[in-house]
């Protein structure tokens, strides 16, 4: 399943590129809720296209990341202090007698201000690099859609939970954030034919095993060992993932926009490689169709799958 994606992120490029008409107010309530709630992943390209905001609208999501990032590097600061005092209290009681909690003290502290410290750089940093625009399973990313006669994008965490199913789906099927298209019409019934998307990516990510990609059996005694492969089309193109998604809305609960990819049986070369699903980038003359579907016409969007682009996935260890 591909666990991860390099999408692309600034909402600006989806108005110049695809026309569309971007749902503000979504992203004003997304980083709103991430004030209260860290847990919430966004990629830091997302909040880099807000840095020369455009409007009111804009300037308050400038203002709400801006004040997350102040809380996280304040946290990150107290945690540095913290860490250096640990440190410095190990490092006395091993100049007087070394004990082994001392050390192991001392280790963890050494550890824990090397990663704050890089922790605070990378919050710091304002230029981009290609990992920026990586989303995992339980983050969020921009989606096209269609709403009100026309395309939009909004904010969805990639994970889809189901209208209507319980909040626990995300624990009891942590796998929904790909849509297997041999599933459409069962569990993806309330989604296939009613919400699509589009995300546009120009690389995908998968686990695979290391004998699978070798082209061999495991040895006697050998365990299986995951390795992670990224997979980029060539000639290098941004792809356009068709996806299902879903507003979710419980009592009392916040209101989730979520999505899932479509993956398919994968081509020649990503078998080779040892993974046995794949996403399916449509083309850009079937963008209107998929995103305004007729659940009456079913074989109209199986037949929009089939009609795929087809590029060639060279792949790489990922680092």
């Amino acid at each position: 399943m591909c666990y991860s994606a390099e999408v692309q992120e600034d909402y600006r490029w989806y108005v110049r590129t695809y026309g569309v008409k971007i749902s503000i107010e979504d992203f004003v309530h997304l980083y709103t809720a991430r004030l209260n709630d860290a847990k919430i992943k966004i990629a830091k390209a997302m909040d880099a296209a807000f840095v020369d905001p455009k409007g009111d609208d804009e300037r308050a999501v400038k203002a709400l990341i801006d004040r997350f990032n102040t809380s996280q590097a304040t946290k990150l600061e107290q945690e540095l202090f913290k860490q250096k005092k640990r440190l410095a209290d190990a490092q006395r009681t091993l100049q007087t007698k070394e004990t082994k909690a001392a050390t192991e003290s001392a280790r963890i502290a050494t550890s824990k201000i090397d990663w704050s410290l890089a922790k605070l750089a990378d919050l710091r940093r304002a230029d981009l690099k290609d990992d920026d625009s990586r989303i995992f399973p339980g983050w969020y990313a921009p989606v096209m859609i269609w709403e009100n006669g026309q395309r939009v994008v909004k904010p969805m965490r990639y994970q889809c939970r189901p209208a209507g199913k319980p909040s626990f789906y995300d624990v009891k099927y942590p796998g929904t954030y790909n849509a297997r298209r041999d599933n459409l019409e069962g569990f993806w019934k309330g989604q296939f034919g009613y919400t699509h998307g589009l995300v546009v990516a120009n690389s995908f990510y998968e686990n695979v095993s290391r004998h699978a990609l070798e082209h061999r059996e495991l040895a006697a005694g050998e365990k299986d060992e995951n390795v992670i492969l990224q997979f980029k089309p060539r000639p290098t193109q941004n792809m356009l993932i068709a996806c299902l998604w879903s507003k979710w809305e419980g009592n009392g609960e916040p209101e989730l926009l979520s999505f899932a990819a479509i993956t398919d049986e994968p081509p020649a070369e990503v078998a080779a490689a040892g993974h046995d699903r794949c996403i399916i980038p449509i083309k850009p003359g079937n963008i209107d169709a998929w995103l305004n579907p007729d659940p009456k016409n079913l074989d109209a969007l199986y037949a929009i799958l089939d009609d795929r682009e087809r590029p060639y996935y060279e792949h790489r260890m990922a680092a």
